[in-house]
């Protein structure tokens, strides 16, 4: 017997959306802070989009991200974090579909692999987020909100520094992520009593030596 609410309506009884994902994977290449994108047709107008897909029955929302950036950016062994839902009810032109936005901070040694194929590349967001498909613009948007908002006050929260850097080596991701220039000594005391000294030094051959750092485990 199919179970029914008090208004006598099973669940069946209601329209309901299709449920997709879409990934923000944004890197730091050179100065600029990137969003990955990958090759999409699906759309007319746009080539590129944000990788995401439909949400298979049975399948966890976490696990269907984790399948469009392996299946569509050759992306793996990341764990990106939920964003934010998207549900403008004409978001999408071909019907009633939700977004459940997600978001990553990757280095971009990590994206090596991913950008060497075909269908996928990076593009700069700092002067102005791209013309996408859909919404992606506004998850874009929401993304690189979240990425400043941690970069703000954390050295490097999203690990983009991979080993031991210098300062002036994170004062130059975190003025990639955050889009503005960074006041150098201002800078440095929010951020120095935060990190670990690793007891070494550069080499001196770009300029004089300096203090390397790690960022607390």
């Amino acid at each position: 017997m199919a179970i029914t609410n008090d208004a006598g309506k099973r669940l069946s009884d209601y329209p309901r959306p299709s449920v997709a994902v879409d990934t923000a994977v944004l890197t730091v290449s050179g100065d600029e802070l990137c969003i990955l994108v990958v090759a999409h047709y699906k759309a007319p107008g746009y080539d590129w989009a944000l990788p995401g897909t439909f949400l298979h029955e049975g399948e966890r929302l976490a696990d269907a991200v984790l399948r469009s950036l392996r299946e569509k950016a050759h992306v793996s062994g990341r764990q990106p974090k939920q964003l934010h839902v998207f549900d403008e009810p004409r978001r999408d032109p071909r019907g009633w579909v939700l977004s459940v936005a997600h978001v990553d901070v990757v280095p971009l040694e990590e994206l090596e692999q991913a950008l060497a194929t075909d269908g996928v590349k990076l593009l700069p967001v700092a002067a102005r987020v791209p013309d996408l498909p859909y919404d992606h613009p506004a998850i874009i948007a929401k993304a690189m909100e979240r990425a400043r908002a941690a970069y703000r006050s954390e050295p490097d929260p999203g690990g983009l520094l991979t080993g031991a850097f210098t300062l002036r080596d994170l004062r130059m991701v975190h003025q990639a992520v955050m889009g503005e220039e960074l006041q150098r000594d201002t800078f440095r005391r929010l951020m120095e009593p935060q990190l670990v000294p690793t007891g070494e030094m550069t080499d001196g051959a770009r300029g004089r030596p300096s203090r390397l750092f790690r960022r607390p485990r």
